[in-house]
């Protein structure tokens, strides 16, 4: 879901080229054919997140929410020749799906899917990781930020989506859990001393979090 003009979001995809073009198909037919395909990262989001991991080079990279890949896919342009992937999908129908998407492309090998709890997973995976990006139940934010960043390099980065959650937290009595949950994710991450943060109106909101 956007929370800025419509027009703007067209407007930017035209001027934005980092997507990488062999998603395409994928992006388009979870568009037409999945009942909750809002719950996909936008193109030009996608665009984002794969010139980021480009910049940082990543050894290893950590998604919590895979839907149907078209995210894990983007930041997987990044990797290092020897890095690796982690995504975790809660739903196994999307699941199954997004190893279809990895089977299909270059990255295949460098990316790994668990199917299952982020929260049960996360503990086994012991990695150090340069990257995260989370994008999954909202009332789970605190808890998925508290458990990898005992497991995050210095100056690693987590990517957080849904911020704004369509612009909820902008109200003065928020009234959904979800809201209410990113709302207090957001203080959360805001008194954290050992990060720093930027807030961005990509789409419905990221948060780039630097570990100090």
């Amino acid at each position: 879901m956007d929370f800025i003009n419509p027009l703007a979001n067209d407007y930017t995809e035209k001027y934005s080229n980092a997507t990488p073009s062999y998603l395409k198909s994928l992006f388009e037919e979870t568009l037409t054919s999945h009942q909750h395909a809002h719950l996909q990262s936008s193109w030009t989001q996608g665009g984002f997140l794969s010139f980021l991991s480009k910049l940082l080079a990543p050894t290893h990279i950590l998604e919590i929410g895979t839907f149907t890949g078209f995210s894990a896919l983007c930041l997987a342009e990044g990797l290092a020749n020897n890095g690796e992937l982690h995504t975790i999908e809660l739903r196994a129908e999307d699941a199954q799906k997004a190893q279809a998407a990895f089977n299909n492309s270059p990255k295949v090998n460098q990316i790994k899917l668990h199917t299952g709890d982020a929260k049960l997973i996360i503990p086994t995976l012991l990695k150090k990781w340069d990257l995260v990006f989370i994008d999954a139940d909202k009332t789970g934010y605190i808890e998925y930020y508290n458990l990898v960043m005992p497991q995050l390099n210095t100056n690693g980065i987590i990517i957080v989506d849904n911020v704004l959650f369509h612009g909820e937290v902008l109200e003065d009595s928020l009234q959904g859990k979800s809201a209410k949950a990113i709302q207090a994710f957001n203080e959360h991450v805001l008194s954290d001393q050992n990060t720093e943060q930027v807030m961005l109106t990509i789409r419905d909101g990221l948060t780039l979090i630097r570990k100090k």
